[in-house]
Order: structure tokens, then sequence, then C-alpha cells
């Protein structure tokens, strides 16, 4: 009877504490006052003093619109929306390849011979012919090297859509698939505004630096793609943290491109020549020590064309090259 009484006695006081925790979850820390949902911008605020207790709150709602019954069920599905970086779209069903159930448990024999079996049918089913194979290694080469350059979803979506077209437009015959994936991602990369020189597409690629730079161009030639020169400014914040450089140098080095810029001294160079070799002359203007070896092995790019470009920006800064 103690023992009951006693063990009541601790759930209630639990259940107090708990209470009061939830309770303080639901006040403002400052001023005690009833905390808010802002669902517009995922916040969650003080009633009273506009304090922001909480941001970044997941929406848990769809990703579409509706404005009758009819259209809600049309637009109305489950599952992860779909995505242009898988042959299917990621509409087909994926059988994970480890023989356990959904409590981790694993498998009798009969089921991992049925799993199997499960599996070899999904896969076949998944790539019915040429085109959805072609397509499935593609994007798989796609998703590799986007990795390996460290390129962010939007150019791996990208580079999927180029690919998507050229593999309609029927320009792959005589062309190796890793050869147009390669040029699709090069080309993404450059559209997105996060370019990557020929020499590191080339370095993570399965095809010849000469191969990709043919095929790209061929690609934007018969897709129409509108692609600017690359800027040699976009090269240069990833330079600079790699190399472990300050901010102050990051402006440096994009005041000696915009005066380049203005003086023509970057007609007919190597952008990413040009940014590298900034990267170079504002470390030196700002007394951060860093070799020519160094931001060569970060570019890509030989120590002579740094060496040569970053005279020619000095140069151009203290007003000795005319316009």
């Amino acid at each position: 009877m103690t023992d009951t009484r006693i063990r009541t006695n601790a759930d209630e006081e639990r259940s107090e504490r708990t209470e009061e925790t939830a309770d303080e979850r639901q006040r403002c820390p400052e001023c005690g006052g009833p905390l808010v949902t802002d669902e517009e911008r995922g916040e969650r605020v003080c009633d009273d003093c506009g304090l922001v207790v909480e941001e970044g709150a997941m929406d848990r709602g769809p990703e579409w619109r509706a404005f009758d019954a009819t259209e809600r069920e049309q637009k109305s599905r489950v599952g992860a929306p779909t995505t242009t970086m898988m042959h299917d779209k990621g509409l087909s069903t994926n059988i994970d390849w480890r023989d356990k159930d959904a409590y981790g448990n694993s498998l009798g024999s009969r089921q991992r011979e049925k799993m199997q079996r499960l599996r070899k049918w999904n896969e076949r089913f998944r790539t019915r012919d040429s085109k959805e194979r072609n397509l499935k290694q593609a994007l798989g080469e796609i998703d590799r090297m986007a990795s390996a350059l460290g390129l962010p979803e939007n150019v791996r979506e990208t580079a999927s859509v180029i690919y998507r077209r050229a593999l309609d437009e029927d320009l792959l015959p005589g062309r190796s698939i890793e050869g147009v994936a390669t040029s699709s991602l090069y080309a993404a990369a450059r559209q997105s505004g996060n370019p990557r020189s020929l020499d590191e597409v080339a370095g993570v690629s399965r095809v010849e630096k000469e191969e990709i730079a043919r095929t790209y161009r061929y690609v934007v030639r018969e897709l129409g793609l509108e692609i600017e020169p690359a800027d040699p400014k976009s090269y240069v914040p990833r330079f600079v943290s790699e190399l472990d450089l300050s901010e102050e140098t990051e402006r440096r080095a994009r005041s000696l491109l915009e005066t380049a810029t203005e003086k023509g001294i970057h007609s007919g160079k190597s952008p990413v020549g040009l940014a590298a070799a900034a990267v170079y002359a504002a470390a030196l203007l700002t007394n951060e020590k860093v070799t020519q070896s160094e931001v060569s092995d970060v570019a890509s790019i030989s120590e002579v064309t740094i060496r040569n470009r970053y005279h020619e920006l000095l140069e151009a800064e203290d007003g000795t090259v005319a316009p």
C-alpha cells in the first residue's frame, strides 16, 4: 500500500513538472507573454513584446496551391515530389538492399528469396528500354561528378534537364554518355553562376578534356543554350575559402578584377587565371601569406599564368596600362 502511494505521488510530481515545462514553452522567456506562430515567416513570436523565440519552422503543408475541390483532388498525392535527377522522376518504388523488416529484424530465408526476386523484377521494370538505361547511367554520372565538385542541387537539376533535352533531340549518336553528361553539368554550372574550370570538370570525369570541350560546344549550339562568358569574380569566393584567406582579401581581389574589366585587361584571357592571379595579388596587398604554388593547386592552373596575370592586374591598378 505504501509503495503504491509513493509511486502515485511520484507520478503526480512528474506530471506537474511536465505541465510546467510545457507551459514554459508556451511563454516568452523575456516577459512571460503568450507565444503565437507566424505561419508566413515560420516564426514563433511573443504576442506582447515581439521577441522571436523560434525561426525557420518547417512548413508541413503541400508545396502546391488549390482554389477549389476539383483542383485539390487533381493535385493531391502522397510520397516525395518528383525530380528530374532520377530517370523515372522518382515515381517508381525503391526496394531496400538490406534484408530487414520495418522493425530492423532480419528476414527469414524464404522472405529473403522473395525480396531478391522482387528486386530483380523491379529493376527490370524500371529500365524497360535502352533510353531509360541510358538516362539512368547518365544521371548517376551527373550526380557523382556534382558531388565531387561540390555543386548544389539546383545545378544538378539543371544538368539533368539539359541531358534529357539532348537525349530527346537525338544528339547522342556518335558521342559517349559520359561526354554528354559531363558537358551538361559544365553548362549547368556556368548557367547557374557556380562555374568550374574545364580542368576541374575533366579531373572528375571519365572522358578527356578535349572531348568535353568539343561535346560542350556541340550541345550548346544544338540546344540553343544562352550561356554568358564566365565572370572571373564568380571564382573568387571559392578560391579564397579554400585558401583560408580573409574577407578583406576577397574584397581586394574583386576590386582588382573590376579595374581590369574597366581597362579591358580581361579580354581574351582565361577567367580562372585572372581570378587566381587576383586572389594572389590581393593576398600580397593585404600581407597574407600564400604562395603561387598553393593558389595554383586550388585553381588548377600553372604558376606561370599566375605570375603573368598578377603583374598585369597590379599595373592596371596603378594606372600604368592605357584603356
